[in-house]
């Protein structure tokens, strides 16, 4: 099998992962102009809204992708708390009190915490270039934070509530790698009734404004681009190569909701911001630059997730050979082999 061929799972799970970057990355400047004079919780549950209808749209027959099951609800209940209730509402709270650029360039730090988690708890690899790439992206939040205490202390609080919510996304995509394998519609859709089941009743009790037919249209149609699109595509990232990587090109989207708060006339760049952004971008960069090849060795498995027979791990055969991706259990034998590869479902081997 040829190198490209080998290596085209990372190909495309750092290609699926730009396009969830560019889409949640716009949604964060919007989300700012559409949620004025709205309660962080129902700016939250607007935006999960507008995912449960895209969850909904997309989930997939049987055949094509493997459905969720009675043990993975425990996971989902905890991805909605920490994905679609902490994190929302502290974005919605900080957006209001802090600088609509430096807000989107510290949610790089998501990245961070994705591939600390990752590596802690499914011992993703994590080699000296990627930890110089953590430490480039933390030197690039302290300049954020540094030029953010410059603006005062209101603006300093909403920061710290970003920081929040970087942290609280990094739990969720941590716990959301193990269903990534599933139907990402699926996963999307409850993910997101959850949320906004939860956070539309908060809102209600703590009696927060009601919003205005534009904003509940424009937060829907946010949520549905920038967190149930975004979410389904960074899913199928992390099926593809891992959480930690899938978080690192991921880092990619503050970057481009930074441009467009600029343009939408945000303040200009102060020099500790472009010495923040500069570094971020840096270790971004010098992230996706790893390669990762040698000989291990796949233990016998049997499992059911979509896949296709042209990857050089799923050899067994059918009956009637299907058309591309599609998806029932299946047994891998043991074997050993050298390839380049990322930690994706069938390289979680120790290093």
């Amino acid at each position: 099998m040829s190198s490209f061929s080998h290596n085209w799972p990372a190909v495309r799970g750092a290609a699926t992962a730009l396009v969830a970057a560019a889409l949640f990355g716009i949604s964060t400047p919007l989300v700012q102009s559409a949620g004025v004079g709205l309660g962080a919780l129902s700016t939250a549950s607007l935006l999960y809204a507008g995912a449960a209808l895209v969850g909904l749209w997309t989930r997939r027959p049987e055949h094509l992708e493997a459905r969720l099951t009675r043990t993975d609800l425990p996971r989902l209940a905890l991805m909605a708390l920490f994905g679609a209730g902490v994190g929302p509402v502290a974005l919605a709270w900080g957006l209001q009190h802090t600088s609509g650029t430096s807000a989107s360039l510290l949610l790089t730090l998501e990245a961070l915490f994705t591939a600390l988690l990752a590596w802690l708890l499914y011992r993703e690899t994590m080699d000296r270039r990627v930890w110089a790439a953590m430490g480039l992206l933390m030197a690039g939040g302290l300049m954020l934070v540094i030029d953010q205490s410059q603006a005062g202390t209101a603006q300093m609080v909403g920061l710290l509530a970003v920081l929040g919510a970087t942290v609280s996304w990094g739990i969720d995509n941590t716990l959301s790698r193990a269903l990534a394998d599933r139907d990402p519609g699926q996963v999307v859709l409850g993910k997101a009734v959850l949320g906004a089941t939860t956070t539309g009743g908060l809102a209600w009790w703590l009696g927060e404004p009601a919003p205005s037919w534009g904003s509940a249209g424009a937060l829907l149609a946010i949520g549905g681009t920038g967190y149930g699109l975004s979410l389904r595509f960074y899913l199928l990232a992390q099926r593809a190569f891992g959480a930690a990587r899938t978080g690192s090109v991921f880092a990619f989207a503050p970057f481009i909701g930074a441009a467009l708060a600029v343009a939408l006339g945000e303040r200009g760049f102060s020099v500790w911001m472009v010495l923040g952004s500069t570094l971020m971008l840096l270790g971004v960069l010098v992230h996706l630059a790893e390669s990762h090849a040698h000989e291990h060795t796949h233990e016998a498995l049997e499992h059911d997730h979509a896949h296709m027979h042209d990857d050089g791990h799923h050899d067994h055969v059918h009956e009637h050979m299907p058309v591309g991706a599609h998806s029932h259990p299946h047994r891998h034998c043991a074997v050993t082999h050298h390839h380049a590869h990322a930690p994706d479902l069938h390289h979680s081997h120790r290093h």
